[in-house]
């Protein structure tokens, strides 16, 4: 029994791009979340009280 090279340089060349495609689209996706969850947070909005306005009140 004789070993295909040919077919095992196809396979082994298939599964290379396959790695190769899901690394960068995992990449894609790992940036769109990191954008995603930095931008969508929204900071409560404060009340910027004047301390010498209501010091004068008490």
């Amino acid at each position: 029994m004789e070993i295909n090279w040919i077919i095992i340089a196809i396979v082994v060349a298939v599964v290379i791009v396959l790695i190769v495609f899901t690394t960068k689209k995992n990449q894609k996706e790992k940036k769109k979340l990191t954008d995603l969850l930095n931008n969508d947070f929204k900071k409560a909005e404060e009340e910027d009280s004047d301390f010498d306005n209501n010091a004068g009140e008490r």
